[in-house]
């Protein structure tokens, strides 16, 4: 059964493109020119992937607002914003909306093709993980890389899935310093700067003291980025 995309665009022009270009790539695809329009389409039946403008209309950040929507719905769905807006502001907004990536336009449709069926490859690991799960496993911290799942002292950290990788990526060297550098490329995606990644460790830093208040593994080396040291717990 073929992949179901969603791209929601209120140029007609650049919706058409983007729909022929992946379906003609084997993806069963269907645009949509609204967020009214999309989330209604989402409420019948979710896509395995969603394409989203953050204009749509008179609506200035309608694509942030379905992104929240389809969070709620689907907090693994792979999320895509493609859009001409590039400050660094709406690109941090739109990874603190764990977005799976930020585009900006005009982008090959080549690449978005290749782009789309690399996070497809991630979103089958998520959904069908391994029989006999591979764990990481350092004092008081357990990560499952199969279901891409982490535990601190027995419980389940609410972590999202670029935050989850910040996290493997540090606990598999305690004591070496992941540079800033090395960490945008743990993200998996195209374009993520410096204050992106410090934004995310204070994410993930608060979701650990909800379960330990004197959480301190997660050390910053300033200037170089960050390591998984020694603390109390």
């Amino acid at each position: 059964m073929s992949r179901r995309i969603a791209i929601v665009e209120d140029d007609p022009d650049q919706r058409a493109n983007y729909v022929d270009a992946l379906s003609a790539n084997g993806y069963e695809v269907a645009g949509y020119a609204s967020r009214d329009d999309a989330l209604g389409a989402f409420r019948r039946q979710l896509p395995d992937l969603a394409i989203l403008d953050i204009m749509l209309n008179a609506e200035k950040d309608g694509g942030f607002d379905l992104c929240r929507d389809l969070r709620s719905m689907a907090p693994h769905l792979p999320i895509i914003f493609l859009t001409a807006r590039d400050s660094d502001v709406d690109r941090v907004s739109g990874l603190r909306l764990d977005a799976w990536d930020y585009l900006t336009k005009p982008v090959s449709l080549e690449f978005l093709a290749v782009r789309i069926n690399s996070l497809f490859r991630i979103a089958e690991r998520l959904n069908h993980p391994a029989p006999n799960p591979q764990r990481i496993t350092h004092e008081n911290l357990v990560l499952d890389l199969d279901q891409m799942t982490a535990h601190w002292r027995g419980e389940a950290l609410n972590l999202t899935l670029t935050e989850y990788w910040i996290v493997e990526s540090l606990a598999r060297h305690p004591g070496h310093v992941k540079s800033y550098d090395a960490l945008m490329q743990v993200t998996r995606q195209t374009y993520v700067e410096k204050n992106s990644i410090n934004t995310y460790i204070r994410r993930i830093r608060t979701k650990f003291r909800e379960h330990d208040s004197e959480f301190e593994r997660i050390q910053t080396v300033y200037g170089l980025g960050y390591r998984w040291g020694n603390g109390p717990h």
